[in-house]
């Protein structure tokens, strides 16, 4: 047990904190390494505030917190280290408005409404804000499977789909078509990972991937064309060496 489940265990007196309880080992393997240093954190979705106090406990007194929610009563919410602005996730407006206001965020984590526009929203709109080195981490994409947020399973427009485009965008140095070039996304993004309902993007400064080789052959190359043309031509000389041969045995004649 992590010490973000421990700490939600033993919240018994704090403010209510809602989590699947796989959630815990995710954030702990992508957040620990921020621990304990001046970082900038941005949630979406505050709730009852207790997951904006988790990440106060867990990250410590150097930590500057922030939170988005649509409810106005969520400001009443903010004490040491925390401050909370009131507006929608899918307002673009409000986002860009909120990016003059707040610093450059370490970490991301999209809590909020879970509907299909409000996640792709905030990630367009966000992600850029994110540093060079930052994370972001969306929540609750179970709801890209639920009609009633506008998900569907493989439904054109669901976050999930949106995502499936990460991955090319990822790959894009090795693409040899038009249709698939080298993005922002491509050079500032070191991983994706996929979870049950979580996905998390690793930001990194990438430049174009290099392959070297070390070291001597030790088998020779095989099943290439230019290979299997030699090999080939053995074995006609082979077989004609041999008839050749033949032949002249038969006529008492010497041998080649």
């Amino acid at each position: 047990m992590n010490y973000l489940e421990k700490y939600f265990y033993n919240n018994d007196d704090g403010r209510l904190i809602h989590k699947w309880i796989h959630y815990f080992e995710i954030y702990d393997r992508h957040f620990k390494k921020f621990r304990e240093k001046e970082i900038i954190i941005l949630e979406i979705g505050v709730s009852h505030g207790g997951s904006l106090q988790m990440w106060k406990n867990y990250f410590g007194e150097k930590a500057k917190i922030y939170g988005v929610d649509i409810n106005p009563h969520c400001k009443n919410l903010e004490e040491e280290n925390i401050e909370i602005f009131i507006g929608s996730q899918s307002d673009r407006k409000f986002l860009r408005e909120l990016k003059k206001k707040i610093p450059s965020i370490d970490i991301l984590i999209d809590d909020g409404g879970h509907t299909m526009k409000q996640q792709i929203v905030t990630f367009e709109e966000l992600f850029g804000h994110i540093k060079p080195n930052g994370v972001y981490l969306c929540e609750d994409l179970h709801t890209s499977y639920w009609l009633k947020f506008g998900g569907g399973y493989r439904r054109r427009g669901t976050f999930i789909e949106y995502t499936k485009g990460f991955i090319d965008s990822l790959n894009a140095f090795h693409s040899e078509e038009s249709s698939l070039k080298v993005n922002l996304f491509t050079k500032s993004v070191h991983s994706i990972h996929y979870y049950d309902s979580v996905i998390v993007i690793e930001k990194r400064e990438i430049e174009k991937p290099q392959h070297l080789q070390f070291g001597n052959k030790s088998l020779e190359a095989r099943n290439t064309k230019k290979s299997m043309a030699k090999r080939g031509i053995k074995k006609i000389k082979t077989k004609l060496a041999y008839y050749t041969n033949y032949i002249l045995r038969i006529f008492k004649l010497p041998g080649i």
